[in-house]
């Protein structure tokens, strides 16, 4: 259980800035704070339905966007490490997200990926080259972080990606 830091101004446009709308100038403070509620509530609820779009869970998954902050925090018993590392990617790789408190567990406990922040000119080869000094094992990168990635070739600068251990 960590905080991990992803790029606030990458990611998917799950919410459009809805995390961090910000009230009418002539709203009273607790109308003000009712909104920010009411946003963050959406926002925690737009992520939880992306996770499941993805097609991962978890046993009680939970997930709370602080807007203001830029934090999500999420909670669960996911079914094994590269389920719970996949729904914390989901909730990072979000337009808006700088920070995601991981509170989830696990099932079945495993060795822990390591992440990579995709900076431009990056490629899965190039990476994959970096951590296991074979770029041909780009495809291990590829499938760990399905299904939120299609395409190999579809990586995007600010993007955390998933690296599993060596076999």
């Amino acid at each position: 259980m960590s905080v991990l830091d992803f790029i606030k101004e990458a990611g998917e446009k799950l919410f459009g800035g809805a995390a961090q709308a910000a009230p009418a100038p002539d709203s009273g403070a607790a109308d003000a704070a009712a909104k920010a509620d009411e946003a963050n509530r959406a926002a925690g609820a737009a992520i939880e339905d992306y996770i499941r779009k993805m097609g991962l869970d978890a046993t009680a998954l939970s997930v709370q966007v602080d807007g203001s902050q830029g934090l999500v925090t999420v909670f669960g018993v996911a079914p094994d490490q590269a389920t719970r590392e996949k729904i914390i990617l989901c909730c990072g790789n979000v337009q808006g997200v700088d920070k995601v408190d991981d509170k989830m567990s696990v099932n079945v406990a495993s060795a822990e990926s390591q992440w990579h922040t995709v900076v431009k000119g990056d490629t899965l080869w190039a990476i994959s080259q970096e951590a296991y000094g074979n770029g041909a094992e780009y495809n291990r990168i590829f499938e760990a972080n399905r299904p939120m990635l299609s395409n190999p070739d579809k990586i995007y600068p600010g993007q955390k990606l998933r690296i599993p251990p060596k076999a």
